[in-house]
């Protein structure tokens, strides 16, 4: 299955830029903002747009950046991307963060949630090689720009890019030597950004990364059982998923503890996962349909 990559992920939301705008606009009768606007929604609700890092950064190789496991991926086989891209610069976030953090204060939005470039702070995966100092000031600049904009900062701590050095040495997610490279990496966000940073997420969908990287292969590192025909670097969809399950939830437990524990009562932030899901309903009232229906649950939103 090939994916898409390299297109802009800052999604331009109608509702806030016709309630917002100066400009005349004609506006279609189903989105007429009078039946439409802020006011439909209760207060503090947030609106915002969101990114990933390997999507939408760029700077694939610069400012001390170590090579992510999408890096190699698209990199190595880029016919398992629609277009063959890469996200070497794809719209160069790292580079014109200001520019979009203007367009975003212009769309009259609440919120960023964008992801850390795990690599891109620790370029092997570990504390013990060094931290990338320019990448921690690449994020600290966003952050400020975004808070001194009113825009406030939802910042993903792993959104797939994992260090490739990682999955070179031990399988990366395959491993439960995982857990604590991540509690260190975490650890580093929290003490540089979380003076600042008040709403962390752990995990981008885990759901997403086991079932595309290990069950069916279309999603970094791409692996999956041969019997499948859908020419994976490797795997096995029987075991891989599940052990790669195991060790998300527990990465996920360790940076919420961590958190709770040593940095929530002075930084006064709070922290969560984000979840994937699809809607299932039985297709009749037997128990076995009913049964059936919440176990696929579970397995997409039981996380």
């Amino acid at each position: 299955m090939a994916m898409p990559l390299g297109f802009p992920l800052l999604a331009l939301v109608l509702l806030i830029t016709l309630t917002n705008s100066n400009d005349a606009v004609t506006v279609p009768p189903n989105y007429d903002t009078v039946f439409l606007n802020r006011s439909s929604f209760p207060a503090g609700f947030i609106f915002g747009t969101a990114s990933s890092s390997y999507q939408y950064e760029g700077a694939a190789k610069g400012g001390g950046k170590g090579p992510s496991i999408w890096d190699t991926y698209t990199h190595k086989y880029p016919d398992r991307i629609k277009d063959h891209s890469n996200g070497d610069v794809t719209v160069d976030e790292y580079h014109n963060y200001k520019e979009d953090v203007r367009i975003m204060m212009n769309m009259g939005l609440d919120a960023y949630r964008f992801s850390i470039s795990w690599p891109r702070l620790l370029p092997n995966g570990k504390l013990s090689g060094g931290v990338n100092k320019e990448g921690i000031k690449y994020y600290n600049n966003l952050i400020n720009e975004l808070i001194n904009n009113g825009l406030k900062p939802f910042v993903t701590l792993f959104h797939w890019d994992l260090p490739q050095a990682l999955h070179d040495e031990y399988g990366g997610f395959l491993s439960p030597k995982i857990v604590n490279h991540f509690r260190n990496y975490v650890e580093l966000c929290y003490k540089e950004f979380g003076d600042r940073v008040k709403h962390w997420i752990t995990i981008n969908e885990p759901w997403s990364y086991s079932y595309g990287g290990y069950t069916r292969g279309f999603l970094a590192p791409g692996r999956c059982s041969a019997w499948q025909q859908l020419n994976c670097t490797g795997g096995n969809s029987a075991t891989e998923p599940y052990l790669v399950a195991h060790n998300l939830l527990l990465a996920h437990a360790a940076a919420v503890k961590l958190y709770k524990n040593k940095y929530q009562i002075s930084q006064e932030g709070t922290i969560g996962i984000t979840l994937v899901s699809n809607w299932f309903i039985p297709i009749s009232e037997a128990n076995q349909h009913k049964n059936a229906a919440l176990r696929f649950l579970d397995f997409m939103f039981g996380w």
